[in-house]
């Protein structure tokens, strides 16, 4: 048996992370805002809120609300565009004894090669994710829809990045998820994150108005969870399996049973977002947890059990 340290150490395409467990894009500020109230050491890794080349207010209140289930949100992408990010948040980040992924939005191929990289050079985040699949703006998703533009898109910022890790973050489509992460792999991608939000509407029955100002949000937490298991599984099985390509498996993952079912069904590592707006330590029971079922299992490392759903 491994040595209790080492038997949830992950390696995602050459990333190696202590724990499976990230604080997934948007959920945790900019890197270290967390720092206060959890100890971020603990997690595998932490995903930066997505920046963009400028910046974005974002759209108008109320953009997140509570629904039986999880939650709705549509931010819109508002961060502080890559110079602010660059000058305040790069220094924070070389501080902090946790790896930190930079998340890269963008309406253009253009804009996303610049912002990826900028974060690349500046030699502090080990890994880059590309949100080609944020459901609250009008722009950058056409990535998501189209394998073709998306394999442009990856294609490009691979050819600028020199030293990190690539993850793409897929949308949760239904039908030819494994498409997109064929083409996302094809691009260039070393890593996928599945999945992003899925679009939802909520009604306030007083008066007949969407809750989101916006209308259309993003519906996440434990209702969604189900269903990115299944995604996670269909790509794992039909494409990331035999192309060798770690998969982060994201949606609803509330407790250690969660994050089981993500690993089972083909995921290296999970990532907690809706559980941090509940309880910012909820991570550090999961990661616990996790030890313990992988122990229970016999496993040597708890990535003997990604993939072995008994399907």
């Amino acid at each position: 048996m491994a040595a209790d340290a080492s038997i949830l150490h992950v390696d995602l395409a050459g990333l190696t992370l202590a724990n499976p467990v990230i604080a997934a894009a948007g959920t945790a500020g900019y890197a270290d805002e967390l720092a206060g109230v959890a100890k971020l050491a603990r997690l595998g890794a932490v995903v930066t809120k997505s920046i963009t080349q400028a910046p974005r207010a974002g759209n108008e209140t109320w953009r997140i609300v509570p629904i039986t289930g999880g939650m709705m949100n549509a931010i819109g992408l508002a961060n502080m565009g890559l110079d602010r990010f660059l000058e305040e948040v790069v220094p924070r980040i070389e501080r902090l004894d946790i790896p930190v992924i930079g998340s890269v939005a963008g309406g253009s191929i253009d804009e996303y090669t610049r912002v990826a990289q900028a974060m690349d050079a500046a030699g502090v985040l080990p890994a880059i994710e590309l949100n080609v699949s944020c459901p609250n703006t009008d722009d950058g998703r056409q990535f998501g829809g189209s394998p073709e533009l998306l394999s442009e898109l990856v294609r490009e910022v691979k050819d600028v990045v020199q030293r990190a890790v690539l993850f793409v973050k897929l949308p949760p489509s239904t039908e030819g998820i494994s498409t997109l992460a064929a083409a996302a792999i094809k691009g260039g991608a070393d890593v996928l994150t599945i999945c992003n939000t899925i679009p939802g509407l909520a009604l306030d029955p007083a008066t007949g108005k969407p809750r989101i100002a916006r209308g259309v949000a993003g519906v996440s937490g434990p209702a969604i969870h189900p269903l990115a298991v299944r995604l996670v599984h269909e790509v794992y099985r039909d494409v990331a399996a035999d192309a060798g390509v770690p998969i982060v498996g994201t949606g609803g993952v509330m407790a250690w049973r969660d994050a089981a079912e993500f690993i089972l069904a083909g995921a290296t590592a999970v990532g907690m977002g809706t559980a941090l707006f509940a309880d910012p330590r909820s991570p550090l029971r999961v990661i616990a947890d996790l030890r313990r079922w992988a122990h229970r299992r016999g496993a040597a490392r708890i990535t003997d059990l990604v993939g072995t759903a008994a399907l």
